[in-house]
This record gives structure tokens, C-alpha cells and sequence, in this order.
């Protein structure tokens, strides 16, 4: 353990072993937070105005921050060896918590859906039923059925990738978590196009395009997120930086993307089968 905090103590270290690491102050954790704000205030913008200007902004803040923030985060695990077991299971915590706020995101969203499936008179306009009546809903069994199809296959590579990995098969990890990107990718594709022959639009179908495009399209953007996090977790594998023992970059990828299958799965059930009208015609 002495070795080990000794590692662990980092560039702000006051010389006393411990089993932390102290980086250095970081601006990440701010630029994050104004990237998430321009991206909400810039899905306002353009939804109201049509201006992508704020929106594109935050996008870019986003990306930016996610990629110097994680590289930051793997030069003091992998390069410096800051990252101790205690460290680590902080890091274990850390995600579980993450993925519990984003819980309650959908648990938000959800519960707007179907406060307007249970009382329909409460979305104004003299509708009484849910979904309104002038409003055409997609095929549940045609491209979200496909999308669900993607996404519980990818669910699988990706726990195959994770077995390749514990059994230092870093052939098969590689190939498990190439086919599960290109599952994801084929996800956004797919949903691109439903949205793209979406029967309503999001500014003109009252509160039920409101709701349907808020869950799905947020879901869509876990979806890209998570494929962008898997990415990393590729390049990374291909440059051997995964042990049996020490992989929770890895681990972590692999726990929201499993976040994402079952969302989805509430997703399909709830909004596009259960929630269905009168289907589009084709």
C-alpha cells in the first residue's frame, strides 16, 4: 500500500502518503457545465427562432471538454499510475451516481408522457385523447422495432466485448466493440430517418411532438455519447491499455451503454407501442 500511496499522491500533494490523488486545477469542470447550458439554451433558440448559432457552440464546448477532460483523466491513471484501488472505487461510485442522475432525467420525462396518457383533457386545445386526435404516430413494428433490434444486439457485443477483455482476448475485444459502435452509429442513422419522416414536427404538434421529440431525441443523444465513449474504449484497446485487472474506462462505457439498451426498451414500450394511435400512413 505504501508504493501505491505514494503514486497516488499527485502534483498538489502535500508529501504525506495517502491513497488520493491531488490533480491540478482543472478548467474542464466549468467549461462542461457553460457548454451544457449553450446547448439547452441553443435547442431553445432554435426550436423558437430557428437560430443553430448557440446551439452549434455547445456542441463543440461539449465535444472539446469531453475529449481534453478525458485525456487529462487517462495520463494521471495510465501514464502517472495515479490512480490507486480507493481511487478507483471512487471512480466506481462516481459512475453509479451519474447514471442515477440521468435516471431521473427520463423518470422526468416519462412522467410528462404519461401524465397526458392518463389525464389527456390536461393538454389544452379541447383534446381529450391521448395521443391527440390529429396526430398520426409512427409504426411501432417498422424502424423503432428495428432501432430496439440494434440496440438489444449491440447490448450483447459489447458484454462479449467485456468477456473478451477478462479473458485477455484483446482479438475479440477488439472486434466485440468495433461491431457494437457500428450498431450505434446504425441506431442514430435509423433514427435520423424516422425523424426525418416524422408525421408531425416539433414545433407544430402541440404537447405530444413535445414530448415524443424531447425523450426520443435526448435518448438519441445518450446514444451518440455513448458511441463516441465506446470509440475511445477502442482506440485505447487497440493500444493495449486494458488489463484483466484494471479496465474501468472500459467498465464504465460498458455500464451506460447498457443504461441506454434499457431506456430505449422503455422507450418503445411506453411511447411507441403502448402510446400508439393512428399510424402514419406510408
Amino acid at each position: 500500500m505504501d508504493s501505491e500511496a505514494q503514486h497516488a499522491t499527485g502534483p498538489l500533494s502535500t508529501g504525506i502518503k495517502q491513497p488520493y490523488y491531488l490533480p491540478d486545477p482543472s478548467p474542464w469542470p466549468i467549461v462542461g457545465a457553460l457548454g451544457a447550458f449553450l446547448i439547452v439554451f441553443g435547442i431553445i433558440m432554435a426550436a423558437h427562432f430557428g437560430k443553430y448559432l448557440i446551439l452549434g457552440l455547445g456542441v463543440v464546448t461539449v465535444l472539446g471538454t469531453m475529449f481534453f477532460w478525458w485525456r487529462d483523466v487517462l495520463r494521471e491513471g495510465y501514464a502517472t499510475g495515479g490512480h490507486s484501488a480507493i481511487v478507483r472505487l471512487g471512480q466506481r461510485y462516481g459512475m453509479t451516481l451519474f447514471i442515477a442522475s440521468e435516471v431521473m432525467f427520463f423518470v422526468g420525462f416519462f412522467w410528462a408522457y404519461f401524465n397526458f396518457l392518463i389525464f389527456p383533457d390536461t393538454q389544452g386545445n379541447g383534446q381529450t385523447v391521448w395521443p391527440p386526435a390529429d396526430v398520426h404516430t409512427f409504426d411501432p413494428f417498422h424502424l423503432p422495432f428495428l432501432n430496439t433490434m440494434i440496440l438489444l444486439l449491440s447490448g450483447t457485443t459489447v458484454t462479449w466485448a467485456h468477456h473478451s477483455l477478462i479473458e485477455n482476448d484483446r482479438k475479440n475485444l477488439i472486434l466485440g466493440l468495433g461491431i457494437t459502435i457500428l450498431l450505434g452509429v446504425s441506431f442514430t442513422v435509423c433514427q435520423a430517418i424516422e425523424y426525418t419522416h416524422a408525421p408531425f414536427k416539433f414545433n407544430g404538434g402541440g404537447v405530444y411532438s413535445s414530448t415524443f421529440f424531447l425523450a426520443t431525441g435526448f435518448h438519441g443523444f445518450h446514444v451518440i455519447v455513448g458511441t463516441i465513449f465506446l470509440t475511445v474504449c477502442w482506440f485505447r484497446a487497440r493500444a493495449g491499455q486494458f488489463t484483466p485487472q484494471r479496465h474501468f474506462g472500459f467498465e464504465a462505457a460498458a455500464w451506460y451503454w447498457h443504461f441506454v439498451d434499457v431506456v430505449w426498451l422503455f422507450l418503445f414500450t411506453c411511447i411507441y407501442w403502448y402510446g400508439a394511435g393512428q399510424i402514419a400512413p406510408e
